[in-house]
C-alpha cells in the first residue's frame, strides 16, 4: 500500500484564540481539570461482566434435526439447549 504524504494544518494563533473563545462560550462544554480526571474511574476490561460460574467451552457434534429444532426457536437457542440437558440430568440422576 502506497503511503500518502499528509500534512497537518494547524490553526493560526488567531484561529486558535477564536476556537478557545467559542469553547468557553459553550454552556454544554467544559474543560476538565486535573481534579476532574482524578475522580474518573479507571477503565477495566470492556464487555460483559464476569459470570459467577464460568461456563466451559466445548465442541459437540449434534444431528441437524436437534440443532434445527433449537435454532428454529430463535435467539437464545443455546441457553434452551443447555436447559434441556439440565432437565435430562434431573430426570436421570
Amino acid at each position: 500500500m502506497k503511503q500518502q504524504n499528509r500534512q497537518l494544518n494547524r490553526p493560526t494563533p488567531e484561529e486558535d484564540q477564536q476556537i478557545n473563545e467559542m469553547i468557553a462560550a459553550d454552556t454544554d462544554d467544559f474543560e476538565a481539570t486535573a481534579d476532574d480526571f482524578a475522580q474518573f474511574q479507571p477503565l477495566t476490561k470492556m464487555g460483559r461482566p464476569k459470570a459467577a460460574i464460568k461456563k466451559e467451552s466445548v465442541t459437540i457434534r449434534l444431528s441437524p434435526e436437534v440443532v434445527g429444532y433449537f435454532r428454529a426457536s430463535g435467539k437464545g437457542w443455546q441457553t434452551r439447549l443447555e436447559q434441556a440437558l439440565k432437565d435430562y440430568m434431573q430426570s436421570h440422576p
